[in-house]
């Protein structure tokens, strides 16, 4: 099991982003959140299996989308970071 952090940029808030987010990473087995920053940016916190994390990473910086993802990905930033076993399911705030 694997986690990262990506904060994407662009026209990413206000446009169901998020829900998406949300979505995807329900399909693909994955635990974490998708939130609005303030600086307008939206940060996706997704763990699971190896193959379904960078699934994610993928849809969710690839331009074009190829799954009608909303909005526009302008730039990203990733991080990984430590799997936390506190978490069992994936939200959006």
């Amino acid at each position: 099991m694997i986690a990262a952090k990506l904060s994407v940029s662009g026209r990413v808030q206000g446009v169901g982003f998020r829900w998406w987010a949300y979505s995807v990473a329900r399909e693909l087995g994955l635990a974490g959140h998708a939130t609005n920053l303030p600086d307008g940016r939206v940060e996706i916190s997704a763990q699971g299996g190896t193959e379904a994390v960078h699934r994610m990473i993928r849809l969710a910086t690839e331009h074009p989308s190829t799954t009608a993802r909303p909005g526009h990905v302008d730039d990203f930033e990733l991080k990984w970071i430590e799997v936390d076993d506190s978490l069992y399911q994936f939200r959006y705030f």
